[in-house]
This record gives structure tokens, C-alpha cells and sequence, in this order.
């Protein structure tokens, strides 16, 4: 996958999960991130934002990933729909042509 590509997948990651989410809400703490102002070494505290970052990262993957199958499923069954409508449309116009020969048949016996 292209940086780019990666790029906009993180971004509309972080869309649907802003959009999919509660109302905004008080700050929190998220289970699986550590608390990195407690650490005193820089080295420790650049591990430990990098860890963090990595979480999120996963995180994002992770929904973004269910994002896209929810939505490819609700294409699929889009696609689905509208071919029954297709073909019910079709046995529509069928009987709507065998109800006007049967009534234009009709008409011509009563005269």
C-alpha cells in the first residue's frame, strides 16, 4: 500500500470513527495506552510514545478494515436489491403485456 493510500485510510478511519461514535464525551483513558509523562528518561518516554502511536495505529487498521467490510457488504446487498427490483420490474411489464392482450382480446369479443 502507497503512503497516500495509507494516508486516506487512516483519515477516513478516524472519520467514521468520529462519525460512528456517542456524542462527545469527557476524556478518558483508553484501554491499552500507557501514561508516558510519568517517565523520567527521554529514551523511555520516545518508547513509550511510539508504542502508543503503534496502538493507534493498529487501532485505526482495525477499524478501518471492519469499516470496509461493513461497507462492502452493504454493497453487495445493494447490488442484490436492485437486481430484484430489475427482474421484478421485468415479470411487471410481463404481466402488465399479457393484462393488456387479454383485455384488448376481451374488447374484441364483445364486439
Amino acid at each position: 500500500m502507497q503512503r497516500n493510500d495509507r494516508s486516506r485510510l487512516a483519515l477516513a478511519a478516524v472519520a467514521v470513527l468520529l462519525l460512528s461514535g456517542p456524542a462527545p464525551v469527557q476524556a478518558q483513558d483508553v484501554r491499552g495506552l500507557e501514561v508516558c509523562t510519568a517517565e523520567k528518561q527521554m529514551e523511555r518516554r520516545t518508547g513509550c510514545l511510539q508504542a502508543n502511536t503503534e496502538f493507534l495505529q493498529g487501532v485505526i487498521e482495525r477499524n478501518a478494515r471492519d469499516a470496509r467490510l461493513k461497507l462492502d457488504a452493504a454493497a453487495k446487498e445493494l447490488a442484490a436489491a436492485r437486481n430484484e427490483i430489475g427482474a421484478l420490474k421485468a415479470a411487471l411489464a410481463a404481466t402488465q403485456a399479457r393484462l393488456d392482450k387479454l383485455e384488448t382480446a376481451s374488447e374484441k369479443g364483445k364486439k
